[in-house]
């Protein structure tokens, strides 16, 4: 096999995608699922900007993957990008208003100095927060589906997600919410994966059950979307326990990057051949990038793995 073959492989096109898929899933979970947990895991306004303080650094840095893995579709496999816009349309225009929702909530908190601007701002977040995830539920099943219907897999499917991005959040607020003077929100987030494991993890198990008697299956690899289920099932079933909340920043990590694995798995990539020309091209570009996107990725979670004390441009 030459050179120009390797790169125009489908499998190793799809395990870029999955790979972009995945470290926006891990990323992302972290802040909009923390998002999603603000009313539950603080009382105070000085919590609520602590956990707006926690999310800021992260949420830019997650749709660096998002939009890389959208520009690995539009150049690589356009066809499927296509086929993606036309069967999900209605679904990512939410998705966006979501996006938008979160974000401006995110970024204009801290311009105006009122306690009602701030109380705006933070429910923006956190109804940005639950579309986002909800969006991202609908569109994971309305792909494995191969359209977007209400039927009970979606309902099911949905769930899932949500519960998987509200799990990675509690676990992140865990260990970022620990201040310098007190540690009550990350308490409280601490306490909540287990709860959360239990509700993703029965989630989980009626969506395969559902997909199963529907007959909703993956078009392609079947064998490795089983195994990779197994994976997240036993995750979770780990974060159910008494240490729970401790292996939860690992479990709630790989829990949550198995819908990701499974779609990019799924996606019948043969329909648009990459060019030999091209895939090498598009290789010699993204071979040195990639190892740059996760040593920052690493750079940032070690100097931001506690929220600011004193206020920052966000919050």
């Amino acid at each position: 096999m030459t050179l120009m073959e390797i790169f125009a492989s489908p499998l190793l096109t799809a395990s870029l995608l999955g790979l972009f898929v995945v470290g926006y899933l891990v990323l992302a979970g972290s802040d909009v699922g923390l998002g999603m947990l603000m009313p539950y895991v603080t009382r105070t306004p000085e919590q609520r900007r602590q956990v707006v303080a926690a999310i800021a650094p992260y949420f830019l840095a997650s749709e660096v993957w998002l939009v890389a893995a959208v520009g690995v579709m539009a150049g690589m496999v356009p066809d499927v990008e296509h086929v993606v816009i036309a069967t999900l349309w209605p679904v990512l225009v939410l998705l966006l208003a979501a996006w938008l929702l979160r974000d401006a909530g995110l970024w204009f908190r801290a311009r105006v100095d009122s306690s009602g601007w701030r109380s705006a701002c933070d429910t923006a977040i956190v109804a940005g927060s639950w579309l986002l995830a909800t969006s991202w539920g609908v569109a994971l099943a309305g792909l494995l589906a191969g359209e977007l219907t209400l039927s009970p897999f979606t309902v099911v499917c949905t769930a899932a997600v949500v519960s998987l991005f509200a799990l990675r959040g509690a676990a992140f607020g865990a260990e970022r919410l620990v201040g310098a003077t007190e540690a009550e929100s990350a308490d409280v987030a601490a306490r909540a994966t287990r709860a959360l494991a239990r509700v993703a993890l029965a989630t989980v198990l009626l969506t395969v059950a559902v997909a199963v008697g529907l007959g909703v299956l993956p078009a392609v690899r079947v064998e490795a979307a089983v195994l990779l289920t197994a994976v997240a099932v036993a995750a979770l079933a780990a974060t159910t326990g008494p240490t729970g909340p401790m292996l939860s920043r690992h479990t709630s990590a790989v829990a949550i990057a198995v819908p990701g694995l499974i779609v990019a798995l799924s996606v019948d990539l043969s329909v648009a051949q990459l060019p030999g020309m091209t895939g090498v091209f598009v290789w010699s570009m993204l071979l040195p990038t990639v190892p740059v996107m996760l040593l920052g990725q690493v750079w940032l979670y070690r100097m931001t793995r506690r929220p600011a004390a004193e206020p920052t441009f966000f919050a």
